[in-house]
């Protein structure tokens, strides 16, 4: 009897390639976006042999919410006890550059989970962070080591957010060494030339399209973009669902007008933060306070751009984007004058790097807002940047 040659041939390993290439397009395109069937394409295989590893989506998913969890809790059981901050740190960093492709499903899309499953990652990486806490309150005996902790993973994690092309090795020391300096900070102590940073105000909703768009920003942030109804919206504003039409075409369309003010708002506040700096070193800390402060003034508003970017229409998501990009220019080029050894990539590692440290650090301290917490965030963000 002959042996059917799918079957011959078929890898030992397919169930691994199916989770790598799902993380990578939940990465890349949001788990709602997602397809079974772009997945399957990416590993050669039809949907229907990849419904025989998983039964749903939603399967398929948790197991890839699972997979660097597990990954980065293994390298770290294999350090010793007792050993270095910058060792620990390499570790964690070794796993997120290998795994960047798919890292992002952590960041943002971890939010779709059902709550055992959400409790379940939640643990484990409860154990990540005390290990590297473990291993800065050691190195490094400063004020609050959870924070620093988180930040320092913060720095490390920011790889999966974004496409800079750099080599892996040099993303490793490079992030490793970021992460380290992060650890390593005094976030008590506010970095010299810093300034009070004033934000321009988000405009008060006085026209029915700008009231349809401040309630719908907090559901977006809350339940996520796709969970959310356009009678959820409606009623928050006293509107029949049917009336939203009248002002947006659709509820991407509400999506896309909240990304276009986070970013305006952002871009406001670097041209004021820049005015009359003296020097890069300057530059690099007002970019980093006012981002800071933007963080945790408009956290709703900053959440959703973040988030949901990438569930947008390439049409709608073009000049968003390009405003991105504008914004990290702007950003590198400070950083390159104040540290004139690094080369472009680098810079914007480091600068996506000091982002990472914003999210992390941010949601740690529940988005409380006060100088205290702004200035620590701050300094964190400096320590990143290796200023």
């Amino acid at each position: 009897m002959t042996a059917d040659p799918t079957t011959a041939t078929r890898p030992r390993n397919r169930r691994q390639l199916i989770v790598e290439a799902a993380g990578r397009v939940f990465s890349e395109r949001g788990y709602h976006r997602a397809s079974m069937e772009e997945i399957a394409t990416g590993v050669g295989i039809t949907a229907a042999a990849l419904y025989r590893h998983f039964p749903n989506k939603y399967a398929l998913f948790a197991e890839c919410a699972d997979v660097m969890a597990d990954g980065l809790v293994a390298a770290l059981d294999e350090v010793p006890p007792g050993a270095p901050a910058a060792e620990v740190l390499a570790a964690v960093t070794r796993v997120t550059v290998a795994r960047r492709a798919s890292g992002g499903v952590y960041r943002w899309e971890a939010r779709y989970l059902e709550r055992e499953d959400r409790q379940r990652l939640k643990a484990k990486f409860g154990r990540l962070v005390e290990r590297v806490e473990e291993a800065v309150r050691r190195e490094f005996p400063l004020p609050d080591e959870r924070l620093r902790a988180v930040a320092a993973l913060g720095a490390i994690g920011s790889i999966t957010m974004h496409h800079t092309s750099i080599a892996g090795r040099r993303a490793e020391n490079l992030l490793t060494a970021s992460a380290l300096c992060v650890a390593a900070t005094d976030h008590t102590a506010v970095p010299a030339g810093a300034r009070p940073v004033e934000l321009p105000a988000q405009p008060v909703p006085r026209t029915r399209r700008a009231q349809i768009l401040a309630a719908a920003v907090p559901l977006f942030a809350r339940d996520g973009f796709a969970n959310v109804t356009n009678g959820q919206i409606a009623r928050a504003v006293g509107l029949a669902p049917s009336a939203l039409y009248r002002h947006y075409p659709g509820k991407v369309d509400i999506l896309s007008a909240a990304c276009l003010q986070a970013a305006g708002l952002l871009a406001q506040g670097v041209e004021r933060s820049l005015h009359e700096v003296p020097g890069p070193y300057e530059a690099v800390v007002a970019l980093a306070a006012t981002y800071v402060a933007y963080a945790f003034e408009h956290t709703a508003l900053n959440s959703v751009a973040e988030a949901e970017l990438a569930g947008l229409p390439d049409d709608l998501r073009r000049p968003l984007v390009l405003a991105q990009r504008e914004h990290i220019a702007v950003w590198e080029q400070q950083l390159r004058l104040a540290r004139p050894e690094l080369d472009p990539r680098q810079a914007r590692v480091l600068v996506h790097a000091g982002f990472g440290v914003v999210v992390e650090a941010g949601r740690l301290l529940r988005w409380r807002d006060s100088p205290g917490h702004r200035d620590a965030v701050t300094a964190l963000v400096v320590g990143a940047l290796g200023l």
